[in-house]
């Protein structure tokens, strides 16, 4: 039986004897200042655990993901085969996702080159070779172990989380550079593209919510971590809103521009320019919601995809986080009408059908995955969506089970990504 086996089970004795994973009563007494989960609404949970048996099972499943985590790691930027075009090993570098060679590789050839695009059919060599994968790691590991370690007071998630965000962005030796110049590169085209700022903006607020957990007290995250995590992110957005591929993102009319502007507001809350985050938030009416939602709810530019589902979900996991940004800066977003109607209500329940399981989804789409609507399905509901409420009961849970109760955040819960 492996690690994590014996994890489950113990975790399943724990819950089923009753037994209550909470922390002390002086750990972490202060509400979490996150940029997209709800601090006060995570504080309100964690004091429900001694009486809520639900809640507790759910951070059973939440440990269970952080103590896998915790054999792994820690990622780092400069340890890739080969650093990115101009030689800095400190550079990020991925690859885009549905590019492929035409040709077999030869030494005068080395990548196959010229490469073709193939929507929505993901090149595996894009998984190697880059740092795309273990930055992922970083974000998805991170939030488990600060999640974990705020509802548990387990000092070993949080010395874990702290020292993965200290290699990944702090240590002179393995730091990244604040920046994405090199993000999804085509190989004999294109040294790094605008269209790979999404590699972070479709997570790394993530990682700012850890940040903001473990700094209500976690063991080892010193002052010094918190004030150097805070000049890193401030010089994150400062290339995000003026460097050249920042602002080609920021102009961009589908999901890319959606996930922009929630890191850009997210970012700014983060690093106190409430007035940036506010401003985002607000402008997305009418420059993301308007042109980018119909007056029946569905999302054009998604559904003329590949992969609809994917991208109809995928898009809504941004504008329900900017919907939850704009709540810390008195923004409702979700109550917005536009000009033909369109909502982000809407734009949920035009997925309920296909979410419940009651009807087909009927656009084109290589590989369905009911439960990739569930978290923007659970976010409608908390604002007041009545059918998405009624919905919620016929979710499919996500692989790792349903933890929307512990972090009520939309998460992208079907692996693609790209």
């Amino acid at each position: 039986m492996g690690v994590r086996s014996r994890v489950a089970l113990v975790l399943a004795a724990v819950v089923a004897c009753g037994a209550v994973l909470v922390p002390s009563a002086h750990a972490a007494p202060r509400t979490p200042a996150t940029a997209v989960l709800d601090g006060a609404r995570l504080q309100r949970a964690r004091a429900r655990l001694p009486h809520d048996p639900a809640l507790r099972r759910a951070v059973a499943a939440l440990t269970d993901r952080a103590d896998a985590w915790l054999g792994q790691g820690p990622w780092t930027v400069v340890d890739k085969p080969r650093p990115a075009p101009g030689g800095d090993v400190h550079e990020y570098l991925s690859q885009a996702p549905y590019w492929w060679p035409t040709t077999a590789p030869t030494a005068g050839n080395p990548w196959g080159c010229p490469y073709v695009q193939r929507d929505g059919q993901r090149n595996p060599e894009v998984d190697s070779g880059t740092d795309r994968q273990d930055a992922e790691k970083v974000f998805d590991s991170t939030y488990d172990l600060a999640l974990a370690w705020y509802y548990t007071g387990r000092r070993s998630y949080a010395e874990k989380a702290g020292q993965i965000l200290r290699t990944w962005f702090l240590d002179p030796a393995t730091r990244m550079n604040p920046d994405l110049d090199h993000a999804q590169f085509i190989p004999c085209k294109y040294d790094g593209r605008a269209i790979g700022v999404i590699d972070f903006s479709q997570s790394y607020t993530s990682v700012l919510d850890a940040q903001a957990l473990l700094a209500t007290g976690a063991p080892g995250w010193t002052a010094g971590d918190r004030a150097a995590m805070r000049g890193w992110n401030s010089r994150f957005l400062d290339w995000l809103k003026n460097s050249a591929f920042g602002k080609q993102e920021g102009a961009a009319a589908n999901n890319h521009g959606t996930f922009y502007d929630m890191q850009l507001a997210a970012l700014a809350y983060a690093t106190g320019d409430r007035a940036l985050a506010r401003r985002t938030v607000l402008d997305a009416r009418a420059k993301r919601i308007d042109p980018q939602i119909a007056g029946d709810g569905g999302q054009p530019q998604e559904l003329a995809r590949t992969r609809s589902w994917h991208y109809s979900t995928f898009d809504l996991v941004a504008y329900t986080r900017l919907a939850a940004i704009g709540r810390h800066v008195g923004v409702d977003l979700w109550h917005y009408r536009g000009p033909d109607g369109q909502s982000l209500f809407k734009a949920v329940d035009y997925l309920l059908p296909a979410a419940t399981g009651a009807a087909a989804w009927p656009h084109p789409e290589l590989e369905f995955h009911r439960y990739a609507a569930s978290d923007v399905v659970h976010a409608a509901a908390d604002a007041g969506d009545r059918a998405a409420r009624a919905a919620v009961p016929d979710l499919q849970a996500p692989p790792g089970g349903d933890l929307w109760a512990l972090r009520p955040a939309a998460e992208q819960l079907d692996s693609i990504a790209g």
